[in-house]
C-alpha cells in the first residue's frame, strides 16, 4: 500500500491545515519534499483552483498553489517520489493544454507524474474562467479519452464528442508510455468513470460507508488503484495508534494507496512526523503481509 502525502503550505483548507502553514515559505515545503523522497514515500499531491469566490472562503480556503508550477519545483528538489495532481480540472483546459504541460513535468521529472483529474465541482468558478458547466461531465469523460490518446505521443490525433484534432505535433510529450490517471469524484458516476477510463478513483468527501458501497457496485480492473485520504490530520508522533487505526481502517475498506494530512508544528516537526508516519505503514504492511 503507498502512502502519500497531501502536501502542506501549497493547500490550506480550514479546520484542517495547521497553524504553522500560513506563515511558511518554499524553502519549508521544498524540506518536507526532500525528506518525503528519502523515506521512500510515494507521491506529493497539489491541488488546482484558479480563483475562489469569496463567498467559498469559509468552506474551501483561499490558498492553493499552481500545481504544474508547484510540482515542477518540487521535481528539481527530488529524485523518486511520484507528483500527482489532485486534481486537475478537466473543464478549464483543452485536452491538449493537459498533455502538453503535463507532458513537459513527466518529461522533465523523469517519468513520475500522476495525472489526477476531475470534473470539478465549483460552478461560480466555472463562470469566472467561461468555462462550460452544462454537461462538464460528458465532457470530463471525452478529455480523458482524448488525454490517454495524447499524453504520450508528439503526434496526438482523437475524434471525440467535444475534443478533435490530428495533424498537429505537441513537443515534449510525456515520458512515461502511459501516464497514470487518477479520477477524482464523490459519486458512483466518477467511480465508474475512474474503471472504464482510467486508472484509480481518489474519492472525497464520503464517509467510508459509503465508499465501501461503492467499491461493492462494481469490478475493479487489475492494478487499479483506490486513493483515500485520511479523515482528519493525522499525528504518527503524538498518536501513533490513533494513526495507525486510520491506516488500518482504510486499508480495510480497499485502499491501495492513503494520501495523509499530517499534523505539525513547524516544517522541522512535520519532518519528524513523516519518520514515525514510514514507521507505522511498515508495520501495517508487515501486519498484511
Amino acid at each position: 500500500m503507498m502512502i502519500g502525502l497531501s502536501t502542506p503550505v501549497v493547500v490550506q483548507l480550514p479546520r484542517v491545515s495547521s497553524a504553522w502553514e500560513r506563515d511558511a515559505d518554499i524553502d519549508d515545503v521544498a524540506r518536507i519534499a526532500q525528506r518525503a523522497d528519502e523515506l521512500g514515500l510515494a507521491y506529493l499531491t497539489c491541488s488546482e483552483h484558479v480563483a475562489v469566490p469569496v463567498d467559498d472562503e469559509a468552506g474551501r480556503g483561499t490558498t492553493y498553489w499552481d500545481p504544474l508550477a508547484t510540482l515542477a519545483f518540487l521535481a528539481a528538489r527530488t529524485s523518486r517520489i511520484r507528483l500527482a495532481t489532485s486534481v486537475v480540472v478537466l473543464g478549464y483546459h483543452h485536452p491538449l493544454a493537459i498533455a502538453k504541460r503535463y507532458g513537459t513535468l513527466d518529461r522533465i521529472s523523469g517519468g513520475r507524474l500522476v495525472l489526477g483529474v476531475g470534473v470539478g465541482s465549483l460552478a461560480a468558478e466555472f463562470a469566472l474562467l467561461d468555462a462550460k458547466w452544462d454537461a462538464r461531465g460528458d465532457r470530463a469523460d471525452d478529455a480523458i479519452r482524448a488525454l490517454r490518446a495524447s499524453l504520450s505521443t508528439n503526434r496526438p490525433s482523437y475524434h471525440g464528442r467535444y475534443y478533435d484534432y490530428d495533424t498537429v505535433a505537441v513537443e515534449p510529450c510525456a515520458l512515461q508510455p502511459r501516464v497514470p490517471i487518477w479520477v477524482g469524484g464523490r459519486s458512483l458516476r466518477s467511480l465508474r468513470r475512474a474503471v472504464t477510463l482510467g486508472d484509480g478513483w481518489m474519492p472525497f468527501g464520503l464517509r467510508l460507508a459509503e465508499i465501501t458501497k461503492m467499491l461493492a457496485a462494481v469490478q475493479l480492473p487489475d492494478n487499479f488503484d483506490v486513493v483515500l485520504a485520511t479523515g482528519r490530520p493525522v499525528d504518527p508522533c503524538g498518536a501513533s495508534a490513533d494513526t495507525l487505526r486510520q491506516l488500518q481502517r482504510l486499508r480495510d475498506v480497499g485502499a491501495t494507496a492513503i494520501t495523509c494530512v499530517v499534523a505539525a508544528r513547524s516544517a522541522a516537526h512535520y519532518c519528524e512526523q513523516l519518520a514515525a508516519l514510514r514507521a507505522l505503514a511498515d508495520d501495517l504492511g508487515e501486519e498484511s503481509a
